[in-house]
């Protein structure tokens, strides 16, 4: 099933999609049509274990910055690499996931599902990174922060710039000086 999520990313980012097609999937992925709609009955299910498998690595960053004990810069350092690394492996995928591909019911909800879980490791890293779990203010902290975050990570493949050691440098410089003016 990877392999055709796999397949799939890679046809939808050279292709967009207007010219995806589950017949292109399944040649590139070198398996037969039928056996793609085993797993995915159609091209928008496809495009949704494409979604599922970037929200996944996008919440392994979020758990693999939130580090107890480690200096604030480190783990803002591993937020913002891990997220570019996330958006930039294929960032014309992101493009045509951003701004071609339909949202269905189906989609929504799954979105919603993972923005709920995404917030959540928003507010622990706050939590983490202030110390103060109990705060309303977490909260809004998380909301602000995964905005940030999320805005520049996502302009930033639309626009080509997400390997710009400036763009991570001062993404970093800027969470890191809204922390220390909050604690």
């Amino acid at each position: 099933m990877e392999a055709i999520i796999e397949s799939g990313a890679r046809v939808l980012a050279a292709r967009g999609w207007a010219g995806f097609t589950t017949n292109t999937v399944a040649v590139v992925a070198g398996i037969s049509i039928g056996s793609l709609y085993q797993y995915f009955p159609d091209k928008l299910s496809l495009v949704e274990g494409i979604r599922r498998r970037h929200f996944a690595d996008v919440l392994a960053v979020l758990r693999r910055a939130t580090v107890v004990g480690m200096p604030l810069r480190y783990n803002v350092e591993t937020l913002v690499q891990g997220m570019i690394d996330a958006h930039g492996v294929n960032p014309q995928l992101h493009r045509v996931l951003l701004d071609e591909v339909p949202g269905t019911e189906g989609s929504r909800s799954a979105h919603e599902a993972f923005l709920e879980e995404y917030q959540r490791h928003y507010k622990r890293f706050v939590a983490v990174n202030r110390g103060d779990v109990s705060s309303a203010s977490d909260d809004v902290l998380a909301q602000l922060l995964s905005g940030v975050v999320e805005g520049v990570i996502h302009n930033g493949a639309r626009r080509d710039t997400l390997h710009s050691p400036e763009l991570k440098q001062e993404l970093v410089r800027m969470i890191c000086s809204y922390f220390g003016a909050v604690e």
